[in-house]
């Protein structure tokens, strides 16, 4: 017996699902459709409006069908999520129904909108148009467009490469034919010392980005997009510790420069011990 696809959940197919995928629920699982379009369950996500993360509910104006298959047959539905902190602000999904297959048909704000907040942290340690590019593989992916994702995530990779280089190949002793002649795990290894651990222990994530280009299909790179963003922002994790460890260092250096600058002076003047 094959295992049932698990239902997505409320916040899924509102956040998440990308717009025109559709979702066959099978017999068993009317309560998870039920839940889609009735259930008031709270939802954690962002507020473009607010600019920041909120709990949203779902805003119902009647009766709420009791009976599970309510939603089963030829139907749309509008979903109106309001936000907590401010009801004023809305979140708009419409689903359209045929027997027990659903798919979103339209929201706002866009799918780009609600999955792109939470990486604005790394616009501190991306250039600008890598940033952009980030945000833009986030966008592509949300609607359902697997390999374009692929192909701004591994320019974003290789610009991350290329950038310890440029900072390596000033080193004293740096081999430069051996970095120019080697494939890309074996340039990553080369640059150990100037890119972060994690990508240094998982350089296999380049074979994986080229293989979405060039030999998986939409759905492949849609399945392996998260793990592969994931990827890339514990990589930027790295660089924004290392960012905030310097900033430390360095408050902490001119902190103490002022504190010796101040007991000298006050010797000087006779007031110190």
């Amino acid at each position: 017996m094959t295992a049932q696809t698990p239902p997505p959940t409320k916040k899924e197919f509102c956040i998440t699902f990308p717009l025109y995928e559709q979702f066959t629920f099978a017999a068993g699982q009317d309560k998870a459709g039920w839940n889609v379009m009735f259930s008031q369950e709270p939802i954690d996500t962002y507020c473009p409006e607010c600019n920041g993360p909120s709990i949203f509910h779902h805003h119902i104006t009647g009766s709420v069908p009791q009976y599970i298959d309510a939603w089963v047959g030829s139907k749309r539905f509008n979903v109106l999520l309001k936000c907590s902190r401010n009801e004023g602000h809305h979140l708009y999904f419409l689903f359209d129904v045929e027997d027990r297959t659903v798919q979103k048909i339209g929201q706002y704000p866009s799918l780009a909108d609600l999955n792109t907040y939470d990486v604005r942290q790394y616009s501190t340690v991306l250039s600008r148009e890598d940033f952009k590019e980030f945000t833009k593989a986030i966008g592509l992916a949300a609607h359902g467009v697997g390999v374009g994702s692929f192909v701004y995530l591994r320019r974003i990779f290789e610009n991350l490469v290329d950038a310890a280089y440029q900072i390596a190949k000033t080193d004293s002793g740096w081999d430069d034919d051996a970095y120019q002649n080697g494939r890309m795990a074996e340039r990553i290894q080369l640059l150990a010392g100037h890119l972060p651990e994690f990508l240094v222990e998982n350089r296999s994530m380049y074979k994986i980005l080229s293989q979405g280009i060039h030999e998986l299909t939409e759905n492949e790179c849609l399945v392996a997009f998260p793990v592969v963003k994931m990827g890339i922002e514990l990589v930027l994790d790295e660089k924004l510790a290392a960012a905030a460890k310097r900033r430390k260092l360095e408050q902490a250096t001119k902190a103490i420069h002022g504190l010796v600058s101040r007991a000298g002076a006050e010797a000087r003047s006779g007031t110190g011990e």
